[in-house]
């Protein structure tokens, strides 16, 4: 339905305009993740919406570990907008879309739904470091692209095969990359870890917090009276 026009002729204010007259323009979340969110929370940031992305994730023949994630980010970012596009209240949002890949040299490790895939992928992890790429990119309301690469480096324990039927029966891998979670019970896992502890959760806050504030959105908007828990 058209918005009614006033008497200069001019349309009343959508949905968007009017959240940044308000301070702050519509914000989304190109991911269904409950683990982004939250460290997008974390940050004082609230979307609006989130708009998870159908993209094929499954890495190219000879594809390597840096090149698919930011592939991959960059595919999930381009879906987002198209929804976006078609959404009045949402149109000239910024977006947010993110890949997390695990790597041990240049083998890009499963985002493991199985228990077979899982504990192979522990098995390679036990004792060994491995890294942990993600890409962001970011889709201003003008819709240009901003992407960056964060990369951390973990070195695991070497895990009995007590600590990797443990861990299966745990249930934490299902849809993790490399089939662990570093925020659950494997974090007891890691012996040693360099760089962003947040990349390897899924999204990287500093790296995420600087690329949004470089294209102006406002990311203290939401610090106001919040409280850590």
């Amino acid at each position: 339905m058209p918005h009614p026009i006033g008497s200069a002729g001019v349309r009343p204010p959508d949905s968007a305009q009017k959240a940044r007259m308000l301070g702050r323009p519509k914000f989304v979340l190109a991911s269904g993740s409950p683990r982004r969110l939250a460290l997008l929370n974390q940050a004082g940031i609230e979307p609006d919406a989130l708009r998870p992305a159908d993209v094929d994730e499954t890495p190219r023949r000879g594809e390597l570990p840096r090149a698919c994630a930011n592939r991959l980010a960059r595919a999930k970012a381009d879906a987002a907008l198209k929804s976006v596009q078609l959404d009045d209240d949402l149109r000239g949002s910024f977006i947010i879309s993110a890949d997390t890949v695990v790597a041990v040299g240049r083998r890009i490790l499963p985002k493991a739904n199985l228990v077979d895939e899982a504990a192979q992928c522990l098995r390679l992890l036990s004792g060994r470091n491995h890294r942990v790429y993600t890409a962001i990119c970011v889709v201003t309301p003008r819709e240009a692209f901003r992407q960056r690469l964060v990369e951390t480096r973990v070195r695991f324990k070497r895990l009995s095969e007590d600590d990797i039927q443990a861990y299966i029966g745990s249930g934490e891998w299902r849809g993790k990359a490399g089939g662990y979670a570093v925020q659950g019970i494997a974090g007891s896992f890691v012996v040693k870890m360099v760089g962003s502890y947040t990349n390897v959760v899924g999204l990287p806050l500093y790296e995420t917090v600087t690329l949004l504030g470089g294209e102006g959105f406002p990311i203290r908007h939401g610090w106001l009276n919040a409280v850590a828990v």
